[in-house]
């Protein structure tokens, strides 16, 4: 059984917003740090943004920064990426994942290899 389904992907124009979801498929999260990351193809997958347990600490890549707002909402057992100003770049297939090794670990990590299962990840497609 995959412990997170992310949902919320599709088809956007340059410049239109879209909202992920990330909700587990039975475990509780909300003790973990949880991260969205994204790959596109022929790359390697890349950090998007990271939110600590309790939600009041968030990070993002650079390039993401003031686009994409993540948010979390322990009482649905639920994590959100709202993102803005869309750039055909933004294409990617994009993951989420939690760190279940460090309960209530007050940050947040930018290495993929620090989150211990993830999602299938769903389609996100900018048109020019």
């Amino acid at each position: 059984q995959v412990p997170l389904v992310e949902s919320g992907g599709g088809l956007v124009q340059a410049g239109g917003s879209l909202r992920l979801s990330c909700a587990d498929s039975g475990r509780t999260f909300s003790s973990y740090a949880m991260g969205w990351f994204r790959q596109a193809p022929g790359k390697e997958r890349e950090f998007v943004a990271a939110i600590n347990w309790s939600g009041r600490r968030k990070y993002y890549a650079d390039s993401m920064a003031g686009r994409f707002t993540i948010s979390r909402d322990n009482a649905k057992n639920t994590v959100s990426l709202q993102m803005n100003s869309l750039k055909p770049e933004d294409t990617a297939v994009y993951f989420c994942a939690v760190d279940t090794l460090r309960p209530y670990y007050s940050g947040g990590d930018y290495t993929s290899s620090k989150y211990d299962y993830w999602g299938q990840g769903t389609q996100v497609t900018v048109s020019s």
